[in-house]
Parts: structure tokens; C-alpha cells; sequence
């Protein structure tokens, strides 16, 4: 019996050390390193108020300003896979992202279920209410973040599903053009910006710049009616999630 007793507090402290032990590792991955939240609110009313009423594909990355690096972060699953219900593609999704996915996976042509964007960057479309991700980055640095949103069906008086005037139609049933928003971050804990917008994701027939200056846009801007980055100090796991 005594030898029992000694063999189980042997068992338990055993037990205890190892489970101190796991903690102080989970606790070493994290020492000193930091990483960029993004967090963003999709604003329900306007999806309701779409033609599809479908959550908006939008598109996270971040570039480096001294060397011109980029990496997605996060993007929506129909434009990771081109699943657009009947359609080969939809170049006027989020053109400034198909250009990120070109340049980091080079390629000269859209994501396909072929060859789609990484599943480690790849996720469902969000329903209304936050949504948040982040990435790690070496502490200090500094980093351009980019958010590019868009809401198809979300039609105004500027961009109609049949302009009559011109008689043309919205090809994609796109609505108002994708938006982009930048914020720059450094890279220190307890760092908070707010992304601003930059201007509109327009594909241009004569292969001039996507980015152009805002024009005929109303709700759209109102899709994410919250959005912050944030630099955070990780939380310590045992297990690191991929």
C-alpha cells in the first residue's frame, strides 16, 4: 500500500511538473514577439439591403514599404477559389487583391479551384457581426496594412444594374466598386490605427491604375462600419494552430 501511495504523488508530481513545464514553453513562444490585428464590424442592414444579400468578399494583407513585400493574410473563400455560381471569374471582385495573389504566387492569372490562394490564408465569408485576424511580425517593424471590400448587388443611382441612358449593364452585378482602405503601423504593442480610404479597385480597359480616386460611392463605405488594427502581444498556447 505505501509503495502504491509513493508511486501515485510520484505519478502526480510527475504530472505536475509536465503540465509547468508545457507552460513555460507556451509562454517562451510568445516572448517577444508581437502581432497585427485586424478587426472589422460588417454592417448587416447593408447586406439585407443588397440584391444577393450575401456577406461582402474582401481581401487582408500587408506590404513591407522598404522592400515592397507582400503577404495576404486573410480573404474571403469565393475569390480564394473563383466560386462565383456560373461565372469563369470576377476580375471586378477585388482587382488590387488579384494583383497581391498574382505577385506573391506568380501567376498570370486569378485564383481558380486549380489553383486556388493557400487554405492557410483562406476562410468561409464572415456573416455580419466582427470579425477578426491577425498575423505575426517581427517586433518594431513597420508595415503598410491594406483591406479591400466589396459588397456585390449594392446598386445606386451612379452604378446601376441597367443604365438606361447608356444602355449598359453591370456585367458581374457588381454595384459600387470595391473599396481600399491602407493604414501604416509600427509594430510596437499597444499600437492602434484606423484604416482610411485610399480610393476605388477599378479595372481599367487600357491597363492604367487600378487605385482611382473615389467617385459616385455611398453606401459602400458603410460595409465595414467599424475597423481598427492593433498591435498585440500573442497569447500564450500550448498547441500552435497553423
Amino acid at each position: 500500500m505505501e509503495k502504491r501511495k509513493k508511486t501515485m504523488l510520484f505519478i502526480l508530481a510527475l504530472g505536475l511538473l509536465i503540465a509547468v513545464l508545457l507552460v513555460l514553453i507556451a509562454f517562451a513562444r510568445t516572448w517577444d514577439k508581437t502581432d497585427i490585428e485586424f478587426r472589422v464590424h460588417i454592417n448587416e442592414q447593408l447586406i439585407q439591403e443588397s440584391t444577393f444579400g450575401e456577406s461582402p468578399t474582401f481581401a487582408i494583407w500587408i506590404e513591407n514599404p522598404n522592400t515592397g513585400g507582400l503577404q495576404t493574410i486573410f480573404v474571403t473563400k469565393r475569390a480564394a477559389l473563383g466560386d462565383w455560381e456560373g461565372k469563369a471569374d470576377v476580375p471586378v471582385a477585388l482587382p488590387q487583391w488579384f494583383e497581391v495573389f498574382k505577385i506573391e504566387n506568380k501567376s498570370n492569372n486569378l485564383p481558380s479551384y486549380e489553383k486556388p490562394a493557400p487554405l492557410a490564408v483562406t476562410g468561409a465569408t464572415p456573416k455580419p457581426g466582427y470579425f477578426t485576424t491577425r498575423v505575426r511580425v517581427t517586433p518594431g517593424s513597420r508595415w503598410d496594412c491594406w483591406i479591400e471590400v466589396n459588397l456585390a448587388g449594392d446598386f445606386n443611382e451612379y452604378y446601376q444594374e441597367y443604365n438606361p441612358e447608356e444602355k449598359t449593364t453591370d456585367e458581374y452585378l457588381t454595384g459600387q466598386p470595391a473599396l481600399l482602405y491602407k493604414a501604416e503601423i509600427d509594430a510596437v504593442v499597444g499600437n492602434v490605427v484606423k484604416p482610411e480610404l485610399v480610393g476605388m479597385s477599378v479595372l481599367d480597359a487600357e491597363g492604367g491604375n487600378i487605385i482611382q480616386p473615389v467617385k459616385g460611392i455611398t453606401t459602400a463605405t458603410g460595409i465595414f462600419d467599424e475597423m481598427s488594427i492593433s498591435v498585440i502581444r500573442p497569447k500564450p498556447r500550448i498547441i500552435e494552430w497553423d
